[in-house]
């Protein structure tokens, strides 16, 4: 007999983390669990959820007469009363209870429908939502120094409440014979008996509390880390437009005073350039979008270096559509323009590259320039601009999925390749 006490406790705590699992992994569920504020209509979704869950282990200890411990029906009206409020409680405990009133236990629905709406209440009597997830049942938070008494009372109540919960049913069993169901029979209490309910009920409470913060926990850290990405994004985004527009209207400048009407073309493109900034905020662009823009760019310096700068495009038709981080190619031509070919007399070539290689997309940006000497090769990811911006672009959007290396050598000239995984679509989602 014992023993029966002691393992039909655990397997009760095991069926308890089983469905509080089952119901975090239900997107609408778990969309649910994570608000604090819900509408009647999101009440009713999440009551409907919850009477759906520990409603089924109501029907299974029924049909199947063995399976006891899957009955959670009293834990479940509650919890779903201290998550949703009164409304997901009543409406919980009404619903979950039907399989037993089927059965001829009648006392289970008015017992679970005035458990939701005493966990409703409990809800209510919360110094702040947050305390509901950081219960624990060793009131740890009551006795922690520095603890105010608002919080000292609510965690007591709550131990209190789930206690109370549980005399209710006890009581019930005693008037109405087989009116609800128990694990245990209450014409026979012993000090054993009582200890397993009551610790029973309070952990089969507490246990999927604990699941669904973790679960919460997790989501608010990743969204953090989402929101931090995008910041970072798009800050950086912003960092590499204002340094393009200076180094394009350096170049106009001193155009102006030598061919005004080739100035005048290179402003016509640059509104063009700017037109499309100012209108593209997406993250992530078709190559062949990309490519345009390079066309814009190079358009513009073109005329600023004549037939001193030569540049080739070696395009893979089948790359055309994979998408790419906007603005990556531009900062990239530009520093071989302005630190390959700048400085040489004779000017020299851009060759532009795509492929595809196992999925994955490559891109090459070669000049035939002066080259870096090894000791500022070493430094390119820290230091400048367009390097540095690019690099820590690709790794706020892939993480670790993505490679970017430079080769050169003086007097020789610099690549620059970038491979990237393959995205199908433009939404602008950062990957952490």
């Amino acid at each position: 007999m014992l023993e029966q006490h002691l393992v039909i406790p655990l397997v009760k705590l095991a069926v308890a983390a089983s469905l509080a699992s089952i119901l975090v992994r239900i997107g609408v569920l778990r969309r649910a669990l994570m608000r604090d504020e819900r509408t009647l209509l999101q009440r009713v979704h999440f009551a409907l959820g919850f009477s759906a869950i520990f409603g089924a282990g109501v029907a299974t200890r029924i049909v199947t007469g063995v399976y006891q411990a899957v009955d959670l029906g009293l834990e479940g009206s509650l919890l779903a009363g201290i998550l949703g409020g009164y409304v997901t409680g009543l409406i919980s405990g009404v619903l979950i209870s039907i399989p037993a009133m089927i059965n001829h236990e009648y006392l289970s629905m008015p017992l679970f429908a005035a458990v939701g709406v005493l966990g409703g209440l409990l809800r209510d009597l919360a110094p702040e939502a947050e305390e509901i997830w950081r219960f624990s049942p060793m009131l740890d938070r009551v006795f922690r120094p520095g603890a105010d008494k608002p919080t000292r009372a609510f965690h007591v109540m709550f131990f209190a409440t789930i206690l109370f919960a549980e005399a209710l049913r006890w009581v019930g069993l005693q008037l109405f014979e087989n009116g609800t169901f128990a694990l245990y029979n209450p014409h026979q209490p012993t000090m054993g008996i009582v200890t397993a309910a009551a610790l029973t009920a309070v952990f089969t409470v507490t246990l999927p509390l604990k699941i669904w913060n973790n679960a919460r926990t997790e989501e608010k850290l990743e969204s953090q880390q989402r929101l931090l990405n995008e910041a970072r994004l798009a800050a950086l985004t912003r960092q590499i437009n204002p340094h393009f527009l200076f180094n394009t209207l350096n170049s106009i400048t001193s155009l102006i005073r030598t061919d005004p009407e080739q100035a005048r073309g290179v402003i016509y493109k640059l509104s063009n350039i700017l037109r499309r900034l100012l209108r593209n905020n997406e993250n992530l662009n078709p190559l062949r979008e990309e490519l345009q823009f390079i066309d814009d760019y190079m358009g513009i310096e073109l005329v600023r270096f004549g037939e001193k700068l030569r540049f080739v495009k070696e395009i893979q038709p089948e790359t055309l559509d994979r998408m790419i981080p906007s603005m990556v190619l531009q900062p990239l031509v530009e520093n071989s323009i302005k630190h390959g070919l700048g400085s040489r007399i004779e000017g020299g070539t851009i060759r532009l590259r795509s492929r595809l290689e196992s999925g994955r997309l490559h891109l090459l940006i070669e000049d035939d320039g002066v080259g870096i000497p090894e000791d500022r090769l070493n430094t390119l990811f820290e230091l400048g601009i367009g390097i540095s911006n690019v690099n820590e672009r690709l790794k706020v959007l892939f993480g670790n999925e993505y490679r970017m290396w430079i080769d050169s050598r003086p007097g020789h000239g610099t690549q620059t390749e970038i491979e990237i995984p393959e995205l199908k679509t433009r939404a602008a989602a950062v990957v952490s």
